[in-house]
């Protein structure tokens, strides 16, 4: 199984009252739920990808905390991942560190990258029945404003605009397609997701969200 999560922060004490104001007593506490919340979902041959800001923590706090996690590691470098940049830290945990990468999960396509991509490559493809061939899965911008707008976004993608779509010989007039995920590790509940869990999970948020408003 390949699971997917973003942010964690790992280490980031100013979370706790800043930004996300995580609701932790200290961040010892926090990094001991996340790191309790993953062990009980990940086995030990499943697939983590991390989405960048893994942790805030010094190299060899960092070393000590990854070899807690079970499952194959990958990482795609966040802006606050500066313990991947120092000699000291031994990145043999991490299967493979990219900024970018574009891989399959069960026959569709996922973009992969710390910052969310919003005109991102297969954007457009969908397959026989109409459904996205293609997801593009972010961070970042953890449960914030940007966020906010990122979702205005893709209604206004979704809704508002049209393409031309050849297919079976004929041109179909569709909206385009707009399928951008953020795996933030507070919507999971800091609990790395599946695609398809993550696909739900922001289809429920989202729709709490509007009966909110």
């Amino acid at each position: 199984m390949r699971y997917y999560i973003a942010d964690c922060h790992f280490f980031h004490e100013n979370l706790l009252n800043r930004m996300d104001k995580r609701n932790f007593s200290s961040v010892e506490e926090m990094n001991n739920y996340l790191i309790e919340k993953w062990n009980s979902k990940v086995n030990k041959n499943d697939e983590v990808v991390i989405l960048g800001d893994f942790s805030w923590g010094k190299p060899d706090k960092t070393q000590e905390l990854l070899e807690k996690l079970s499952g194959r590691l990958y990482m795609i470098r966040g802006n606050h991942d500066h313990y991947l940049n120092n000699s000291k830290f031994d990145p043999s945990r991490f299967v493979w560190i990219k900024d970018y990468a574009e891989i399959y999960d069960n026959k569709r396509k996922v973009i992969l990258c710390h910052y969310p991509v919003m005109c991102y490559n297969g954007q457009y493809r969908l397959d026989k029945k109409g459904n996205p061939k293609t997801y593009m899965l972010y961070g970042h911008v953890h449960d914030t404003y940007d966020q906010r707008l990122l979702e205005q976004f893709q209604e206004i993608t979704r809704n508002s605009s049209r393409m031309t779509l050849a297919t079976e010989g004929r041109e179909v007039l569709m909206n385009i397609p707009c399928n951008m995920i953020n795996c933030f590790c507070m919507y999971s509940d800091y609990e790395p997701l599946s695609l398809d869990e993550w696909i739900e999970c922001q289809e429920k948020r989202l729709n709490n969200n509007s009966q909110i408003g």
